[in-house]
């Protein structure tokens, strides 16, 4: 029984060793395996812990990135003027201190800090004209002459905030003569300026510039005839609106009271009634480069001292003058001092009631007449251009004395004159025209011929002021 125990037991050892035995074998060849296994967790965990690294360090660097771009920093340029004006700094004081050491201070000088009493004179400009022409008319011996037309003083300047003075004084073969003198007061009313003197009137465009000023060589046909050689120029006063836009237009509105000095007009005035005058103006941009500008003006005035069959009659009749105007400018922005294309028309209405000369009463007097011109620039300093003038007279029986050139004794009288012309600037102070005129017509003067050559020169602050 015991045997029996004893070899079941040793059995049962040697079941039990032959299982260790397999299960050792076992577990030897699963080893390699598990090996392999834990190494690649071993380099898994290895790229992890670097990977971690470097995402820590570019956070630090994008941290250290925002709190630097969270400095201000200044901009180069004001860099650059903080490092000017430091070293201007330091120039000057080390100026300042070598000056202190070598001046001896009995060598110190002192000075008044108020208004210089150069900056109280006027400024003054002078401008003038040399004309020159060959004329050729039937019935005209003379066909040469050349002329200084005028010497022109001009005198301007602000007496103070509110107020300015300019004159100008043509000198020519006939004497002196005051032709512009007038104070400008710029806050007596609202949008409006207020000029008392002497001054060339705003009937249209051009009757307002000088002589020498002008785009050809005399004023038009029409305006000289109407309103004399020099145009409408008489003393009083002068007031100029600035009216609200109407849609994109500007408007300005100008009125105008002063005495009777202009002899075509107003020559037989003697109770010394004022004529009133009024011009309104429309200026619109149509683009960036053109402009347009329209005009109306109306003057009136009497007068009331007659020859009638040689004795002195009076009664004072009217006298009314109407025109209109219209410029044209394109002048690109990008070309402004070599092209530009300018056009300029005028329109005169004269209404005159009189007392008739040859004793037949009361009468009426009509003359009209007009001009426009168009002129380019074809090149920084040279400019083309033509001009057409039309005037037609009343037609009177009785007319002679100062009623011409306001009326002829001829049916129908009336005078055409063209006139192309070329300006070459030299420079911004002289320049040359040559210009040539020829005038036909009915009833008045004979048909002419005239070559111009005009040298127009100006020094001053204002060079070729036009008013």
């Amino acid at each position: 029984m015991q045997v029996k125990k004893i070899l079941c037991l040793l059995f049962l050892l040697a079941t039990i060793g032959s299982s260790g035995m397999v299960l050792a074998e076992n577990n030897e060849a699963e080893n390699p395996e598990l090996i392999e296994l834990k190494q690649q967790i071993l380099e898994l965990k290895q790229q992890m812990n670097e990977m971690k690294r470097l995402h820590n360090i570019e956070i630090k660097a994008l941290r250290e990135e925002i709190s630097k771009l969270r400095q201000p920093v200044p901009a180069p340029e004001e860099a650059k003027v903080e490092d000017e004006l430091a070293r201007l700094r330091e120039l000057a004081e080390s100026m300042a201190g070598e000056k202190k050491e070598q001046k001896a201070p009995e060598e110190t000088v002192y000075k008044f800090g108020g208004l210089s009493l150069q900056q109280l004179n006027p400024e003054i400009s002078v401008s003038g004209d040399f004309v020159g022409h060959y004329r050729h008319q039937d019935e005209t011996r003379k066909r040469t002459d050349a002329e200084i037309r005028g010497l022109e003083l001009n005198f301007q300047s602000y007496l103070d905030p509110y107020s300015r003075i300019k004159a100008t004084t043509h000198i020519s073969d006939d004497g002196i003569d005051l032709e512009e003198a007038y104070l400008t007061h710029f806050t007596v009313f609202e949008n409006a300026t207020l000029d008392l003197g002497r001054f060339r009137q705003q009937f249209g465009v051009v009757n307002r510039w000088h002589e020498d000023a002008l785009d050809q060589v005399q004023y038009p046909l029409a305006l000289r005839r109407i309103f004399g050689d020099g145009g409408l120029n008489q003393t009083g006063a002068s007031i100029e609106w600035t009216l609200p836009k109407w849609g994109q237009a500007y408007q300005g509105l100008t009125f105008q009271v002063t005495n009777t000095e202009n002899e075509r007009l107003f020559g037989s005035d003697t109770l010394g009634n004022p004529s009133l005058l009024f011009h309104y103006k429309n200026y619109r941009d149509l683009s960036r480069d053109t402009y347009l500008e329209f005009g109306l003006s109306g003057l009136f005035g009497w007068n009331d001292e007659w020859d009638v069959d040689g004795v002195k009659k009076h009664d004072a009749l009217g006298t009314q003058v109407f025109g209109a105007d219209l410029s044209f400018l394109w002048e690109p922005a990008d070309r402004t001092l070599y092209r530009n294309v300018e056009w300029r028309s005028e329109v005169y209405f004269l209404n005159r009631d009189l007392l008739a000369p040859d004793n037949s009463g009361k009468d009426n007097l009509n003359a009209w007449g007009a001009y426009s011109y168009l002129q380019t620039k074809v090149a920084r300093n040279l400019d083309i251009g033509i001009r057409g003038d039309y005037y037609e007279p009343d037609s009177k029986d009785y007319a002679n004395g100062s009623i011409i050139p306001l009326a002829y004794t001829a049916k129908d009288p009336r005078r055409w004159q063209i006139c192309p012309y070329i300006t070459w600037w030299q420079s911004e102070w002289v320049k040359f025209r040559c210009e040539y005129d020829y005038a036909w017509g009915h009833g008045m003067d004979d048909p002419e011929h005239v070559l111009w050559f005009q040298a127009i020169f100006a020094a001053g602050p204002h060079k070729h002021e036009r008013y």
